[in-house]
């Protein structure tokens, strides 16, 4: 009789721990919060109030508003982007950390670094579109060049006597194809950023620039600027009337693109929801308005699209800046 009550309360112990390892085991699964849980943090690599912070912010409360998520702006400016590009890369992948950002600016960054901390092939997963924004070729309101063609010419009779201004790597990029394509010899005038540029433009400091597209359009609306070209394969509708180099026989087809990314490695279904979130701001009037007052044409894209992108533009990014020979750090 005591050998089987024994026998019995073992099996029952083993029964009882085998449920209690089962409970211990499936617990966690029904207890995971749905994505997200709590706040998700995008990225900036530029810094407050840059137009870059702007957009950014933008979709952070876009976002918000529409899914009731908190959404939390970083600013992590340096090294432009490659700091914040690898921030997000090391980050855990769990979609609260996304990098929003120029995804062309990005790849060319790659063929900047002799030793670049990051591949954004393999570091980064695209996660949604966001808009192509190309650079323009401007000059000032004031300036007897009236169209792209007046500068062609110019360029060309002018040699080395004739100046342009630039500012950022894009700005550099496309200024570099321009001129190999044109054959100009112009003088390049660096300067720390567009807005910088402006007043040299305008009062004919130099005889013409590459800059953004919010640079550009806004300054054009305000009667400053006059937009002659812009580095797109196409025309835009967001500015019809600029033509595009194509157009002159110049292999020119610079169309950056912003997107957000979240680091390799993180699970599909977070990415899809994180996609959902962009794309459901993206479709609104609204903001495709506003990404048209920067110049720029909304880009609804899917993941699969963004990886595809950043992918081509790290090929064109290491021929780029070949062409335009900026030194590696």
């Amino acid at each position: 009789m005591n050998s089987f009550i024994t026998t019995t309360r073992r099996k029952l112990l083993v029964l009882a721990g085998g449920a209690a390892m089962a409970t211990a085991v499936t617990l966690p699964a029904f207890a995971q919060d749905a994505y997200p849980s709590r706040p998700v943090t995008f990225v900036c690599a530029f810094p407050a109030g840059s137009g870059a912070d702007v957009l950014v912010r933008y979709f952070a409360n876009a976002i918000q508003e529409s899914t009731g998520h908190t959404i939390i702006v970083e600013n992590k400016p340096g090294a432009s982007g490659s700091i914040s590009a690898e921030y997000v890369a090391r980050s855990d992948p769990d979609g609260y950390t996304v990098y929003v950002h120029s995804g062309f600016s990005t790849a060319v960054n790659y063929s900047l670094w002799n030793t670049p901390a990051i591949d954004p092939r393999s570091d980064l997963m695209g996660v949604a579109g966001i808009n192509e924004q190309p650079f323009y070729i401007v000059v000032g309101v004031d300036s007897e060049i009236q169209s792209i063609e007046q500068l062609n010419a110019y360029l060309l009779e002018a040699g080395d006597e004739a100046t342009y201004g630039v500012s950022a790597t894009s700005g550099r990029l496309l200024a570099a194809q321009y001129l190999s394509e044109l054959g100009g010899t112009p003088v390049e005038v660096p300067y720390r950023t567009g807005m910088e540029m402006v007043p040299d433009v305008v009062n004919l400091g130099v005889d013409f620039a590459v800059t953004d597209p919010v640079t550009a359009m806004v300054q054009e609306r305000e009667g400053r600027l006059r937009v002659l070209a812009t580095g797109a394969g196409r025309r835009l509708d967001v500015a019809p009337e600029v033509p595009s180099l194509t157009e002159f026989g110049m292999d020119v087809d610079q169309m950056g693109v912003w997107a957000a990314y979240v680091p390799a490695g993180t699970p599909q279904d977070v990415v899809d929801t994180l996609a959902g979130m962009f794309h459901s701001v993206l479709e609104t009037e609204d903001t495709q308005a506003y990404l048209r007052t920067m110049g720029g044409v909304p880009w609804i894209a899917t993941p699969a699209e963004v990886d595809e992108r950043m992918a081509q533009n790290v090929e064109l990014g290491a021929y780029l800046v070949d062409l335009a020979e900026l030194p590696k750090n």
